[in-house]
């Protein structure tokens, strides 16, 4: 059975107020993280208020993706108790129309475009989150130039993994060279314990698709005494992009990145709970959109003639950043191996999902 009209009233609705909320809580952000970014960065290095607002548009993106499920509660909130001042949900109630009716779709709708923030924003804001966290870096390269700027990684496979040291790096059309090289390599054991087998030292160090090219290379094994080369190739389980990935925040991968990357950390014997923790919040997040609406509606179905609509509204936007802090928390017990990943990523939506529908039962079924 088709959404009838009355649906897609309500749905429409619903949805402007969304926008409404999306644009003020982006405005918000904007200053916010402009006044930040002034501050952490501005004050530090000789930048201007143009580079300073280009840095504060590639973060926007990501934090308000985070900032997403509330725009459905506030702009549901908003967009409800609109209908219900001017008597409509009243009139569609007292012509036996069950709340379920409008509220279900305006919720499935809310799923739809989580799908839609996880599979097509998120990869966007992940992009410019990264971009975001190069220039600020470089940016402040100057500024910090007292601080070591070493760069590490790890890349690995069932038999054997390599422990990659440089004093700095370049990225140019895509492919990243690292500079001052030094490469530790173990072998696994029968019981898959590393051993260290040897170890290069290199000028340069090109990452190239499958291999490292390096050059001006010192190679030296334990007991043995070195031996120098112009040139040498070392298989890598690397490319370009998972190398930068490495040196990003789990919030600067690409949701459909994420399970490579969760692969390749864990192959280079590193913890992927970051990445873990950050794919199972993103897989909740059509979820939790859609627990949002359910909430929204379910603190503005009061009948204004028996009064307070507003406190109810208000609650439930106290209960928006009651779910918010709930969310930070959950994942920082799940970063601390307190509770598991899956708990802490699922637990935020699920109790905004079972709190909606336990008041809308109250408020509509009695």
């Amino acid at each position: 059975m088709g959404i009838g009209r009355l649906e897609r009233y309500v749905i429409g609705y619903m949805l402007m107020g969304v926008i409404a909320a999306l644009a003020v809580i982006s405005a918000v952000v904007v200053l916010i993280q402009f006044v930040e970014l002034s501050s952490q960065v501005g004050t530090r290095a000789d930048v201007g208020a143009n580079s300073i607002f280009e840095l504060t548009l590639y973060r926007v993106p990501a934090l308000i993706q985070i900032l997403l499920p509330f725009c459905f509660l506030f702009g549901g909130i908003g967009a409800f108790v609109g209908l219900n001042r001017r008597s409509e949900l009243v009139a569609m109630r007292a012509a036996g129309i069950s709340a379920w009716r409008f509220i279900l779709p305006s919720a499935a709708v809310a799923f739809i475009l989580g799908l839609v923030a996880v599979g097509g924003l998120n990869p966007l804001a992940a992009s410019l989150n990264a971009k975001f966290e190069f220039e600020r870096a470089r940016i402040m390269e100057n500024y910090l130039g007292d601080q070591p700027k070493d760069i590490w990684l790890r890349q690995g496979d069932d038999t054997s993994q390599i422990v990659i040291h440089a004093k700095a790096r370049d990225t140019h059309q895509g492919i990243v060279t690292l500079h001052g090289v030094s490469l530790f390599i173990y072998e696994k054991n029968a019981r898959g314990t590393p051993e260290f087998r040897r170890r290069l030292e290199a000028g340069e160090a090109t990452l190239l698709p499958g291999f490292w090219r390096l050059k001006d290379v010192r190679e030296a094994t334990a007991g043995d005494s070195s031996i120098r080369s112009d040139s040498l190739t070392i298989r890598s389980t690397l490319d370009a992009e998972a190398a930068m990935e490495r040196l990003a925040s789990p919030e600067a991968i690409a949701f459909w990145r994420l399970p490579r990357a969760i692969q390749l950390t864990e192959q280079a014997g590193f913890s992927a709970s970051g990445y873990r923790l950050r794919f199972q919040q993103l897989l909740a997040t059509p979820l939790l959109f859609a627990a949002m609406s359910i909430l929204a509606a379910a603190f503005s179905l009061r009948l204004t003639r028996l009064g307070g609509l507003a406190g109810l509204a208000g609650a439930g936007v106290a209960l928006g950043f009651v779910m918010f802090f709930f969310n930070q928390f959950s994942g920082a017990l799940a970063k601390a191996d307190i509770i598991p990943l899956f708990a802490a990523a699922w637990a935020p939506a699920l109790v905004a999902l079972l709190a909606g529908v336990t008041l809308l039962c109250y408020t509509e079924d009695g």
